[in-house]
């Protein structure tokens, strides 16, 4: 096999890789039921004029399977912390204690279960996207070395590969979505 495809095969592979690492982080950010501290891993701490991840100013751990306890490195950064989780949009109530913050981690209703099961199904949909553009962008490598005269069955062959890995990587999308879901409609 010629060495330029081989780099676009390998180039692509990794790329798709990428998507559902991407895609598995981001899931995580979608609770289900049970309190974690990837939870709170979006949440962005303004630390003396600069946007920060709260586990960068604070520590974060689940006592039980229901609250999440916030320990902040610096007891200023309590009022911040909490702002910061507000802000966030995640739906949590935070209260101090005036040494931590604690987030008692409410029990998901149904209709709650169902917005995050249409919100991993987004996140699944744009890995998909990603991995569709990457393996458009390797056929068009392939189609640029043809042009500069690589042999035609080469690059059939090479766009069979990129199709195959494509589809290889969608079903490992599709079933990391599934178990999300299954994992958020669980009571």
């Amino acid at each position: 096999m010629n060495e330029d495809i081989q780099f676009i095969l390998d180039t692509t592979k990794e790329m798709m890789d990428n998507a559902i690492t991407h895609l598995k982080k981001q899931l995580t950010n979608i609770r289900a039921g049970k309190a974690s501290p990837a939870m709170l891993g979006s949440v962005m701490v303004d630390y003396y004029g600069s946007q920060t991840p709260l586990s960068q100013v604070a520590n974060v751990n689940t006592p039980d399977g229901r609250t999440l306890s916030i320990q902040p490195w610096e007891k200023a950064m309590i009022h911040e912390i909490e702002k910061a989780i507000m802000n966030s949009n995640l739906g949590f109530n935070p209260m101090n204690n005036g040494e931590s913050v604690i987030i008692n981690v409410p029990p998901l209703t149904e209709e709650r279960r169902k917005d995050l099961v249409k919100q991993a199904k987004a996140e699944a949909e744009e890995a998909k996207i990603g991995v569709r553009n990457d393996r458009k962008n390797a056929n068009n490598d392939i189609k640029k070395l043809e042009k500069e005269g690589l042999a035609e069955d080469l690059c059939r062959n090479a766009e069979i590969d990129i199709q195959t890995l494509t589809d290889k990587y969608i079903q490992r999308i599709d079933d990391v979505h599934i178990a999300k879901e299954k994992e958020i409609l669980t009571v």
